[in-house]
């Protein structure tokens, strides 16, 4: 079993910045991949972003590449999502999620955290 806690969610004016963390306990993995994704209201959950544990590799949504940055430490099982420039639009519920194959496939993702609120301010 998979745990995954997101800290770092909060209230910021448009054009700041927050750095989310999402740490993994229980059943780790050494490979695999970890996700942000995130949900506003009245929408469906969106992916943003991506992170292979071995190499470290990146992959990000359109909607956030060159806004956002995703990053991993692995001696910690946290993962990162630091995001600059916000906008109102970003304003959601983001999640971590891990999965054990490298995809922007919610579906693919069967461990998930809670979720922690972002809110950006106009």
């Amino acid at each position: 079993q998979v745990q995954l806690v997101e800290s770092g969610g909060g209230l910021v004016q448009a054009g700041g910045s927050l750095r989310l963390s999402c740490a993994a306990s229980g059943r780790t993995f050494s490979t695999g991949t970890m996700g942000w994704f995130r949900q506003a209201p009245g929408k469906e959950r969106e992916f943003l972003a991506r992170v292979s544990w071995s190499a470290g590799s990146t992959y990000y949504a359109n909607s956030v590449k060159g806004r956002f940055t995703i990053s991993r430490d692995n001696a910690k099982n946290t993962v990162y999502l630091q995001m600059n420039s916000l906008k109102p639009e970003d304003t959601a519920v983001y999640y971590c999620a891990a999965s054990t194959i490298t995809s922007n496939i919610e579906t693919m993702y069967p461990y998930w955290g809670q979720g922690t609120q972002v809110t950006v301010s106009s």
